[in-house]
């Protein structure tokens, strides 16, 4: 079990908020009177994992208490966690090794490069948080205003949450951003306590009405290729595939790429 504070809560907090989206008739479990909060009650679940209903109520209160991966695995199953969010119960539940904070060492000069070699793919770099490391034209002409923060590093999901021109740009901005704080979600649980995620959540909370409404919910997701519809400012909506390649050097650094069908090699489709 994570002895530090500030990670039981985030456990406590994933652990009521999967509870709370489950209905007792989804488990096989019959309803039962009224109920004043959504979800199962803690004893249904604890009954469906197999452990008592005291010991999960400590588990979900954030005490301080010795968690078996067995039992973690049980209330994976109980809840239906898909593969990532059991490994993000595992990891908070201290069960995995937790990725040490990002060195703070500067991109090198060979792999910030890249991006521009990439011209005229919209390409960047970005960090763990998020952060655009480098980048090239056509990124910085398919993102508006992305590039704009001389004080501090631009920041990928600040803007899509904090810049309005973003809601223009990302065809279907919800899924989206949805899916983007998602990911936020999961890398912060690996730097518990790393002031650029605090810095960042904060600054998402105070000016984002829709994170603070989806924070709570505590969604997760792992990074990944995939492909999404942008609204380019000369060219208009446009269908991209894009890929992230992690640098081997530094893994928390991700070369993301942009490729539509015009530019993808003959005989594959974005």
């Amino acid at each position: 079990m994570p002895t530090q504070p500030a990670q039981r809560r985030q456990l406590s907090e994933f652990l009521r908020s999967r509870r709370e989206r489950l209905a007792p008739d989804e488990v096989g479990l019959p309803r039962t009177g009224r109920r004043r909060t959504p979800g199962l009650r803690r004893e249904e679940l604890a009954l469906l994992a197999g452990i008592s209903a005291t010991w999960y109520t400590y588990l979900e209160q954030g005490r301080d208490i010795r968690v078996s991966e067995q039992v973690l695995n049980a209330l994976a199953a109980a809840l239906r966690l898909d593969r990532h969010e059991r490994d993000h119960l595992l990891q908070l539940a201290g069960h995995v090794p937790v990725a040490e904070a990002e060195e703070r060492e500067p991109l090198t000069a060979e792999a910030g490069a890249v991006p521009l070699l990439l011209q005229p793919n919209p390409a960047y770099i970005i960090a763990g948080n998020y952060d655009v490391l480098s980048h090239n034209q056509a990124a910085d002409e398919l993102f508006p205003r992305l590039i704009t923060e001389a004080d501090r590093p631009p920041n990928f999901v600040r803007w899509v949450f904090l810049e309005p021109v973003a809601r223009e740009v990302l065809v279907d901005w919800e899924p989206e951003a949805r899916g983007l704080l998602g990911r936020l979600r999961t890398l912060t649980a690996r730097h518990s306590g790393d002031p650029r995620y605090t810095r960042l959540i904060e600054d998402l909370n105070e000016g984002s009405p829709e994170v603070r409404d989806w924070w709570p919910q505590y969604e997760v997701q792992a990074r990944h290729s995939g492909r999404k519809r942008l609204r380019h400012p000369q060219r208009g909506a446009i269908d991209y595939a894009y890929t992230a390649f992690h640098l081997a050097e530094q893994p928390e650094q991700t070369l993301v790429v942009y490729l539509t069908a015009a530019n993808c090699p003959t005989g594959t489709q974005p």
